[in-house]
């Protein structure tokens, strides 16, 4: 069956708003654990702009399913993983101006630099994911990478401003987890997916994680973290496997 790993990194820009103590990403994703979550993940950014190191190491230490990190490919957030050992890191580009993560990580181009960076990840035994758009040269990119899984960028699907748009992007989608699984890479997806949109995978086979954070936390300000987390979940828990 899919499985849902809710992203915290909102629980902590609202803290983060006031540079206070609360709400705690760590007391989050035990109450996201409790409804249902079968992983957690953040994103240390470089800016520091919502997780901090002491939320990660924090979380390592406390939750019980799995920690998925995910970062930039850079000497220290390399050293990060390495000391912290969660159980998956995930590539991401990044940009010091972005609000959010704008796309998927160019692995076709720094083909060469990637496949070195994660070699001592994956000898410490940490699991590797890029996160990438569902385009074929990239993709292509991730199998000579060897890396485990990907996490295909559904933020244009997600994004899409009319119906032809969207049913566009979701066919690149589609082709993409087809072109992945051909050649044995594990799919997860990601990026702006909510209680809505994200029935369009229901009946998609082979879709091991998918990554959701802000719908979760927009919805968890209203109605608590348990429920959002449990609502998201059975939804999930209704998709083909």
């Amino acid at each position: 069956m899919p499985k849902l790993v809710v992203n915290v990194d909102h629980i902590a820009t609202i803290r983060q708003a006031r540079l206070s103590k609360e709400p705690d990403p760590v007391h989050a994703a035990f109450l996201a654990e409790i409804a249902g979550a079968s992983g957690i993940i953040v994103h240390l950014r470089e800016d520091r702009r919502h997780i901090q190191d002491r939320d990660l190491r924090l979380l390592k230490e406390t939750i019980k399913t799995k920690l998925h990190l995910e970062m930039a490919a850079t000497k220290e957030m390399q050293e990060i993983a390495l000391e912290v050992k969660p159980y998956m890191v995930c590539l991401v580009p990044e940009k010091r101006q972005e609000l959010t993560t704008e796309g998927g990580l160019d692995v076709a181009s720094n083909l060469n630099s990637i496949k070195e960076f994660l070699k001592p990840i994956k000898e410490a035994g940490i699991k590797t994911s890029l996160f990438i758009d569902a385009d074929e040269k990239q993709i292509e990119a991730a199998k000579e990478v060897e890396t485990e899984y990907i996490e295909i960028h559904t933020g244009h699907y997600a994004d899409a401003q009319d119906d032809i748009t969207r049913r566009k992007e979701l066919k690149k989608i589609l082709r993409g987890i087809k072109l992945a699984q051909d050649f044995n890479i594990k799919v997860n997806l990601g990026h702006g997916l909510n209680y809505e949109n994200i029935w369009a995978f229901s009946k998609v086979p082979g879709i091991c994680e998918y990554s959701i954070g802000h719908s979760i936390v927009a919805r968890a300000a209203l109605v608590g973290m348990e429920k959002a987390v449990r609502d998201m979940v059975e939804i999930i828990n209704t998709f083909v496997d």
